[in-house]
């Protein structure tokens, strides 16, 4: 984001994010607007934590050099409409950044069809080795250099590259690959499910999903239950790995910034627990966990 913002070389160049981006965009255009006169605007979202396209729209203007909207979200699983807003971005000239690092390896995804001029991924969110990570480039694309010096990687950043991390994303991608073309996401989405279910069954009027029914990751369960923090619960439920927000931020005890942005209150914002299944998630552990972390009246 700070190579293609520099790159622009505008005397104020207008970068536009959207509430519930990862930190790690918040605090690049928090830089971007301190060190480089950057003027950003951030986009609201409802309450399913999704961008309306109209809104973009009427943000952009001649002034505007990058738009930046992560493909998925880390606490809730919500998928943003990348494809449309790409559109809208191209429309007036502007460049599109999507953080893609909670969705890669759990949905397809095609740069060309998303429309996307940067995108960005993690390794580790795929089962890689942690410290490994990838940047799409459209070619065509100027960027200032992140870090300065050698002419390693296209000359964006010095320093001599970690050949077995790269080899191990590569593997990483294979697997995903080969996870995706034989129908994880839909035995995913079936583990997901079920203990929303017995939650629900378990504790009727009281579970409610924080995100989009259908439009979200297909591992991802974010909910909230009235008359528990999320903390408490989790507390309480020793052999379930939760948390109650952004991993990143597990240990936190306010209202996740997240659920902030999408209308929740500080009660359901601090009752919110988030799971996340995995390749080797099964029903055994779906079953062990929704027993678990269904609190007693």
């Amino acid at each position: 984001m700070r190579g293609a913002v520099l790159a622009a070389d505008r005397p104020r160049p207008h970068v536009i994010i959207q509430a519930t981006e990862h930190p790690a965009v918040l605090d690049t255009c928090h830089a971007l607007a301190r060190l480089h006169n950057a003027r950003v605007t951030m986009l609201p979202v409802d309450g399913d934590g999704l961008v309306n396209p109209a809104a973009l729209a009427a943000a952009l203007d001649e002034d505007t050099v990058l738009v930046s909207v992560m493909a998925a979200n880390n606490e809730t699983g919500a998928l943003q409409p990348i494809a449309e807003l790409a559109a809208l971005a191209h429309a007036r000239g502007a460049l599109l950044h999507c953080d893609a690092a909670q969705a890669s390896g759990k949905i397809p995804l095609d740069v060309t069809e998303l429309g996307a001029d940067l995108l960005t991924l993690v390794g580790h969110k795929m089962y890689a080795p942690e410290g490994i990570g990838a940047l799409y480039v459209r070619e065509g694309v100027a960027l200032e250099p992140v870090v300065y010096g050698g002419g390693q990687e296209r000359g964006l950043r010095a320093g001599t590259e970690n050949v077995a991390l790269a080899v191990a994303l590569g593997a990483a991608a294979d697997l995903a690959a080969h996870d995706l073309a034989t129908g994880a996401p839909s035995h995913l989405k079936h583990l997901r499910d079920d203990p929303h279910r017995r939650l629900d069954a378990a504790l009727p009027g009281r579970v409610h999903l924080n995100g989009p029914a259908g439009r979200r990751l297909p591992n991802t369960l974010n909910i909230s239950i009235d008359g528990i923090h999320g903390h408490d619960l989790l507390a309480a439920a020793p052999a379930v790995a939760a948390s109650t927000g952004s991993a990143c931020h597990s240990g936190t005890r306010t209202p996740s910034p997240v659920l902030s942005a999408m209308g929740l209150d500080t009660g359901k914002a601090l009752s919110a627990v988030r799971l996340s299944l995995g390749r080797w998630s099964t029903s055994t552990d779906i079953s062990t966990a929704a027993a678990a972390l269904s609190p007693r009246p």
